[in-house]
């Protein structure tokens, strides 16, 4: 039985990405997808998706809002965008999307079924299943607009869906492993801000109230109503999901010290600065990597090895490739194209036996953790002011335009 793995309160945000992000976004969320898959399988990479932790952090890496739920919109659509091409490969297929998007999904799994033999009606059916169930099972004032469905070759899927309400966002993830209903408990988890009072029917506490309605259905009367509303009784104790980590996302867009842990952040710094010179020697061989695009990378190796209890401050991700709105800082262009180049790199080596490249992201990954203890360093505050004086020679955008050259501004 699968289980919730959390909860995010996720303020809404309008706007579109725009396409020098997006292109980038979709180059190295297919790579990150790439390594995963490589050291730990499809099935790892479905589990990824389906934990809101790791989610969130997995679009703030890749330059998005680090708090805002437009994050769903932009991963999802960059996953489709940079997967397609590798389908036949990888096994891995994206459908859905946004608005009219998401209402493609079942025939977009009926394509799928016809090309891999999988049965594209009994995935389309778990499509509308889950779609249903997040609309009416769960009554909790959230429309949805969002629905992403990504299913394996060998026929297991992870939803992500997003409803709104106001200016708040609920975010659903679904796993099919260990799905043994679509009607108790079958959320991998379920994120967002509760507003009032929330219908849930598919709350294992709530098997009676599902069959009482059927048998209502049937044999409706003022009588029947007013003994099941009597056998009800008192709700039972919280149960251990109830207790699970709840992800509070804040509406400033500023990356504040709260937002980040900081002993995690200098771990990854002291380990790029470190190790970096030393393991990366043929890493450092392609064209104009330095210690900027290692201090990147060892945020992007801490997405593809990870484990979910490090994933509790999506913020400090967005201190790889800043965000585009400016918030922690530009996005540093030369530092993001450097990571892809990077990144892909290593796949392509990885992918003809040479596990060097791509070993040597992993170790970064593992020095950063072991360096965490006793590593020291400038504070979060004065690390995003140093980005933000080097943001032009980064080749700094965000969408209010290029980051001048110091003292531009003042001149101009």
């Amino acid at each position: 039985m699968t289980r919730r793995a959390g909860s995010a309160d996720l303020p809404l945000h309008g706007g579109r990405v725009p396409a020098w992000l997006g292109q980038r976004m979709t180059r190295l969320g297919a790579v990150i997808t790439q390594a995963i898959v490589h050291h730990y399988g499809r099935d790892e990479f479905l589990r990824r998706l389906a934990h809101p932790f790791w989610f969130q952090s997995f679009g703030a890496v890749m330059g998005m809002d680090w708090h805002s739920s437009g994050i769903t919109t932009s991963v999802v659509g960059a996953l489709k965008r940079g997967l397609t091409p590798l389908a036949g490969e990888l096994g891995i297929h994206v459908c859905g999307g946004r608005g009219r998007h998401s209402r493609k999904t079942p025939d977009e799994l009926a394509a799928v079924g016809a090309r891999t033999g999988l049965d594209g009606s009994a995935l389309a059916r778990s499509s509308r299943l889950v779609a249903k169930v997040d609309s009416a099972a769960v009554q909790d004032g959230f429309d949805l607009y969002l629905h992403g469905f990504i299913v394996t070759d060998d026929g297991k899927w992870v939803v992500v869906q997003q409803g709104m309400n106001g200016r708040l966002a609920r975010r659903y993830h679904w796993l099919s492993e260990g799905l043994e209903s679509f009607v108790e408990a079958p959320h991998n988890a379920i994120d967002g801000k509760a507003v009032g009072e929330i219908l849930n029917l598919t709350d294992r506490r709530a098997a009676g109230s599902r069959s009482s309605q059927l048998e209502l259905l049937r044999d409706w009367g003022p009588d029947r109503i007013v003994r099941e509303y009597s056998a009800l009784g008192p709700p039972p104790p919280p149960s251990d999901q109830q207790l699970l980590p709840h992800l509070i996302m804040p509406e400033h867009h500023d990356v504040r010290p709260k937002d980040v842990v900081a002993r995690r952040l200098q771990g990854a710094l002291a380990a790029a600065a470190e190790q970096g010179p030393s393991d990366f020697a043929e890493l450092m061989l392609v064209p104009g990597v330095g210690a900027r695009t290692v201090r990147a990378l060892a945020l992007v190796a801490e997405v593809v090895h990870g484990t979910p209890c490090r994933f509790s401050d999506p913020a400090r991700f967005s201190l790889a490739h800043g965000g585009k709105d400016r918030h922690p800082y530009s996005v540093p262009l030369k530092v993001y194209d450097e990571t892809i180049a990077v990144m892909k790199s290593a796949v392509d080596k990885a992918r003809l036996g040479n596990e060097e490249k791509l070993g040597a992201v992993r170790r970064l990954d593992a020095q950063a953790r072991r360096l965490e203890r006793g590593a020291a360093g400038a504070s979060v505050d004065a690390f995003i002011v140093e980005e933000r004086r080097l943001s032009h020679s980064y080749g700094g955008r965000s969408v209010f335009g290029l980051e001048p050259a110091p003292g531009a501004e003042q001149a101009g």
